[in-house]
């Protein structure tokens, strides 16, 4: 098995050219060096913030492609994998395997709320087709399964490169009773409340924040690790109230519609949503506002990164 993977993972959008029609290979690399410059561990291409459910199998193999290329070695990539078909998920799985992705995350087939058996199966047939390690993802708004800690510590028993999980259940307790029910084995990235995450036993966390924050959702897990944990709080604190304000808006906006546009406030554009979802043009005034809104807490943050530089003599909190 490679290296283990550890700390803040960006879960990256996909940057698409200014009419949507085409992935931006330049916009690309320059969003992929930013993150490396703020000091990202690792990225996640093809997630939910990665709009996964629009692009075709072509773009999905020039994405992965650029990434893993771009990348080098540098940092992990996993690779967003998942189908409501286990032949697709399998076959996706083993192309990312084949170009050099260092992992997969995978969501359970979602539409058809799967029985434990059928997810076990689903997984199965993923996990004997590839050798590279496994992120199991549950998120049981997106997918209508909620996957137990007891189905989780079948899959991890049964098959050695599922050793991962992205747990957004919306249960921070989930994270424990996961970290029990394994013994350790595996290794749980939370999908929120971060810092709460890693007392339970979380070793990192997959974060849409990257896509306009990198620099604060990277040092938030690296003082929780540190144990700086009143540090982590203040940037949770500021994170949570931008979040707020995006979570105001239509469900559908979330994190794919904003992080674009933040990503581009930021200085790296990388076009906008593709339909069904709601771009952030066709928001009009109301995304103006929220971006008018969320700005000022942007620079509340830097402030606060500025003013938090690390101090290896301050005591363990």
């Amino acid at each position: 098995m490679p290296a283990e993977f550890r700390g803040s993972y960006s879960v990256i959008v996909t940057p698409f050219t200014e009419d949507g029609a085409a992935l931006d290979v330049v916009a690309t690399t320059r969003f992929l060096d930013w993150q490396l410059e703020s000091g990202v561990p690792g990225v996640i291409v093809l997630g939910t913030t990665g709009e996964f459910l629009t692009v075709t199998d072509e773009e999905r193999t020039q994405l992965v492609e650029t990434v893993v290329r771009h990348l080098d070695g540098r940092i992990p990539v996993l690779v967003g994998t998942m189908n409501a078909s286990t032949a697709n998920a399998v076959r996706y799985s083993r192309e990312a395997e084949a170009l050099g992705a260092d992992g997969l995350m995978i969501v359970p087939p979602y539409y058809y709320t799967p029985t434990e058996d059928e997810i076990f199966g689903y997984y199965r047939a993923i996990a004997e087709a590839v050798s590279i390690p496994i992120m199991l993802y549950n998120n049981p708004v997106t997918s209508n399964v909620d996957m137990s800690a007891q189905l989780v510590g079948r899959l991890t028993r049964a098959f050695e490169n599922v050793r991962y999980i992205k747990e957004a259940s919306m249960d921070v307790a989930r994270v424990y009773d996961i970290v029990e029910e394994t013994e350790g084995a595996m290794n749980v990235f939370a999908g929120e409340r971060i810092v709460e995450s890693f007392l339970l036993g979380a070793v990192g966390y997959v974060n849409p924040y990257g896509n306009y924050i990198p620099r604060a959702s990277t040092r938030i897990w690296d003082d929780v690790v540190a144990g700086r944990l009143e540090d982590a709080k203040r940037i949770q604190r500021l994170i949570g109230k931008l979040e707020h304000v995006i979570a105001e808006g239509h469900p559908t906006y979330g994190h794919q519609c904003y992080s674009k546009a933040l990503a581009a406030a930021a200085g790296y554009p990388v076009g906008d949503v593709r339909p069904p979802l709601t771009t952030f043009a066709e928001l009009g005034a109301e995304g103006h506002e929220r971006l008018g809104r969320i700005t000022p807490l942007l620079a509340e943050l830097d402030v606060l990164l500025d003013e938090l530089e690390p101090d290896p003599a301050r005591s363990r909190a």
